[in-house]
């Protein structure tokens, strides 16, 4: 197995490896893992394997999730068919961390390309640990203990009835989330809000506010700073996808967007989304 790096902040190509080997062998699965928790997301090319042998790959991470509002194959629950082929629309483009709306979100997850287009149709991902890292000091002071609100109603949700909008949020209501959490395997402090997120729920406190103005605009503001921070060049890795590619990623500590730009050319792909921890 050869790694070879991307860019200097996150992403890795991992080569000589088939996935399908890798769910049968603890040893050659360790050596993945290894990489994942040191790039953060990791690259495979030409990886001929079934939809058994995807699913296998992902379970030795841990269980697998459904989602709500996006289908399973039925033969193969947990693996997520994110099929784009008769509209524009996306939830995608936007960046992201999977399941910020869930108590305990995703791990991470496995996304295989079983077709795209021959131009566009790329995902960026973003280191969210440099993302606070390079924070300045004064304002990684004012996030300690700060918490914040995500849902999926606003998103997911927005192109529904009102009526199944509501039972949505009903369903899946919202949660609260550190604003920074730890990583619970190498111990990094990661930026954690992203386009899942709503609000900054203790933000109005004498410290912070003086005037009225402090109180919701000064957290939007504080807010919509922290979100922008994935935004970033130096803290992204770019990938071109082509069928067979599969990218591993740590949704732990970091964020994602498809790029919408292929319109009207077919992107289907499959993920296996892993279950996760309550995030501290």
């Amino acid at each position: 197995m050869k790694i070879r790096p991307i860019t200097p902040a996150i992403g890795a190509q991992v080569m000589d490896v088939h996935l399908g080997e890798a769910s049968r062998d603890p040893a050659l699965f360790a050596g993945i893992k290894s990489a994942l928790l040191k790039h953060k997301v990791i690259f495979f090319r030409g990886q001929e394997i079934t939809r058994a042998e995807h699913v296998a790959f992902a379970r030795c991470f841990g269980a697998l999730e459904d989602h709500p509002v996006v289908d399973s194959d039925p033969a193969h629950p947990g693996l997520v068919r994110i099929y784009r082929s008769d509209s524009k629309h996306s939830y995608e483009n936007t960046f992201h961390s999977d399941g910020l709306w869930r108590q305990n979100p995703a791990m991470g997850a496995v996304l295989r390309c079983i077709e795209c287009p021959e131009i566009g149709g790329d995902t960026i991902w973003v280191n969210m640990v440099l993302a606070h890292d390079e924070l300045p000091d004064e304002i990684k002071q004012k996030l300690k203990n700060l918490r914040a609100k995500a849902s999926i109603e606003h998103s997911f949700g927005a192109v529904m009835t009102p009526q199944a909008r509501a039972k949505l949020g009903q369903d899946h209501p919202p949660v609260e989330h550190p604003v920074v959490r730890t990583h619970p395997e190498t111990g990094e402090k990661v930026l954690y809000v992203g386009a899942f997120t709503t609000h900054l729920v203790n933000y109005n406190t004498p410290e912070n506010v003086r005037h009225g103005i402090d109180k919701t605009p000064g957290a939007s503001l504080l807010l919509n700073y922290l979100i922008s921070r994935a935004t970033i060049p130096e803290y992204q890795v770019r990938w071109s996808w082509q069928p067979g590619d599969v990218v591993v990623w740590d949704n732990r500590s970091t964020q994602h967007y498809a790029v919408n730009d292929y319109w009207p050319a077919p992107r289907k792909m499959e993920r296996a989304g892993i279950v996760g921890d309550v995030p501290y």
